[in-house]
């Protein structure tokens, strides 16, 4: 367990799957039950997160914040701004660190709605966090404090990896790649084991193969620490059967795509940011 986290209390403002990943994440980590609770309206999610995280959930959020050192703000974007303004008549709100995981509500809305000298973290996780391997972004206010991005630190790399932006405005390009980046690779998933069917495989097998190859290639590229290409030439010997499938995904426009989805993505992330 990270030393950032070391007595800390943690409170979630909903206690939906995330919010359960990231518990849990904690939990796995040696924080004690006790250091966690959730506030959710909605009893099944507050079942939901007793059941699977093993620390209490209430109905009450402005419990949580009174006994909580960290806050994670872990609802709809939508909805942040009404979970806060409910909050407004609880005292020493700038007590907490707050950290939102609510995809492009801006580190200026959420200090509007806070105490002037709230310390704020607005994070980007990504899915692959609900198994333990998520790619997190964050960048904090200019009032929080070298404990603060400790602490931030440690509660995402308890869910996987973690890096922080040195501006704000690189989270929106953090969304276009790893926020949305599962959507790709799903996709890309789905794809190889189509084409593994149409090549005469059964779907169990065609499914297992692919999805064990992409596993075990984003493994080589993160253990051995090697350039993509550099491994992507490892596999490739002139004349054989890569180099000819390679040919075909070139010609496809396979690498341009990436990166115009990827543009796309970052492009809506600043439109609903701004909105």
């Amino acid at each position: 367990m990270s030393g950032a986290l070391d007595g800390r209390r943690i409170g979630f403002i909903g206690a939906g799957a995330m919010a359960r990943a990231l518990a849990g994440g904690l939990a796995r980590t040696g924080i004690a039950a006790g250091h966690i609770r959730a506030g959710d309206p909605d009893p099944e999610q507050r079942r939901l997160f007793e059941q699977e995280v093993g620390a209490d959930a209430e109905d009450d959020n402005a419990s949580v914040v009174r006994e909580s050192d960290a806050v994670v703000l872990s609802v709809k974007p939508g909805v942040v701004g009404t979970v806060l303004d409910d909050l407004a008549g609880v005292p020493h709100l700038d007590r907490p660190l707050w950290i939102s995981i609510a995809a492009g509500v801006t580190l200026e809305s959420l200090g509007e709605r806070l105490p002037g000298g709230a310390r704020i973290v607005r994070a980007m996780p990504n899915t692959p966090a609900l198994v333990g391997a998520g790619a997190t972004a964050y960048c904090a206010n200019a009032a929080s404090q070298t404990a603060d991005r400790a602490m931030a630190d440690a509660l995402f790399e308890a869910v996987g990896t973690v890096w922080q932006a040195p501006n704000e405005g690189m989270l929106d390009a953090v969304t276009g790649l790893s926020g949305s980046g599962p959507a790709y690779v799903f996709l890309l998933l789905e794809a190889l084991a189509d084409a593994g069917v149409r090549v005469g495989l059964p779907r169990d097998a065609a499914h297992q193969l692919a999805c064990q190859t992409v596993h075990g290639a984003t493994r080589l590229a993160i253990e051995t620490g090697r350039h993509p290409a550099s491994l992507k030439d490892q596999v490739t010997s002139p004349g054989g059967t890569t180099i000819a499938g390679l040919e075909q995904l070139e010609a496809a426009g396979f690498r341009s795509a990436l990166y115009r989805a990827v543009a796309a993505a970052t492009t809506r992330s600043r439109e609903l940011s701004r909105s």
